[in-house]
């Protein structure tokens, strides 16, 4: 009769090790290189259809509402001043919303190509950033491209001295524009986005104080309450109250840089909410 010998107890496997947490540094680095990378196709394969995008409009509100009014004495000399830093804020806020919520539908819902940015070596909410941060500069050089043609335009000058503070506020805008279009892109289904640009981006257009100053709406108090509700009122006010002549009153420029520093960090925060979560789906 064989006698076994008791088995001896195997030891325990060692848990498989976690990979090691990436490195800010290595985070921001990927950041700058997908960044980078948004940026060098828009200037190679897209420039020429980005320019049309973000001129066209702009340039023939410009022609009908300043020049063609203006020569046919509907509108007088000091409307311009009004105009077109009005015009320039709108161009610079649409296009950071509208350059971010559109690919946020079409990355999710189309192309997938979203999934790439997720398996890049960086933290989910640096990739809805990045998206933020990539279609504010887009509405930046829109602003930007739009100040000199529209001064030539429209015979008008601003001093040397309001070019930076000038471009401080379409920067802050142009943020502002992208974060909300984050938040759109990424809670608004994607059948709905046709009409999601009808039901919202018309009545941003129109009541965000680009083609009127919103202390001038002071007989029309119900309008001026709607209007004051609109985020691109204070980035039309704001620019406007650094180059309009002392006779066009404007928002104070402290209050338009305190509400859309507020509505910057809210419409972010509720947009990488919704980023995450569509991630995550």
């Amino acid at each position: 009769m064989s006698v076994t010998a008791p088995a001896t107890p195997s030891a325990p496997t060692p848990a498989a090790a976690a990979p090691p947490p990436v490195r800010w540094s290595d985070q921001l680095a990927t950041f700058r290189a997908v960044l980078w990378r948004d940026l060098f196709v828009t200037s190679r394969g897209e420039l020429v259809g980005f320019i049309a995008q973000v001129l066209i409009q702009p340039l023939f509100m410009l022609l009908v509402f300043g020049k063609v009014l203006g020569d046919l004495g509907f509108a007088n000399d000091n409307f311009v001043h009004v105009l077109l830093p009005g015009v320039i804020a709108l161009n610079a806020f649409l296009i950071g919303l509208e350059n971010t919520a559109l690919p946020m539908v079409m990355d999710f819902s189309f192309t997938r190509e979203i999934e790439d940015r997720l398996l890049a070596p960086m933290a989910i909410p640096l990739v809805a950033i990045e998206k933020i941060v990539f279609g504010a500069i887009r509405g930046l050089i829109a602003g930007v491209l739009l100040i000199p043609i529209g001064m030539l335009m429209l015979g008008v000058s601003w001093p040397l001295s309001t070019v930076l503070p000038v471009l401080g506020v379409l920067v802050l805008g142009a943020l502002v524009g992208a974060a909300m279009g984050l938040t759109f892109g990424t809670l608004v289904p994607p059948h709905l986005i046709q009409i999601m640009f009808t039901v919202i981006l018309t009545p941003l257009m129109f009541t965000g104080a680009t083609q009127f100053p919103l202390r001038g709406l002071d007989s029309l108090r119900w309008f001026q309450v709607v209007c004051s509700l609109n985020p691109l009122t204070y980035v039309s006010e704001a620019t406007r109250a650094l180059v309009a002549p002392p006779g066009v009153e404007s928002v104070p420029l402290w209050l338009d840089l305190l509400i859309l520093a507020g509505t910057l960090v809210f419409f972010t925060v509720v947009g990488i909410r919704g980023f995450m979560r569509r991630a995550v789906d």
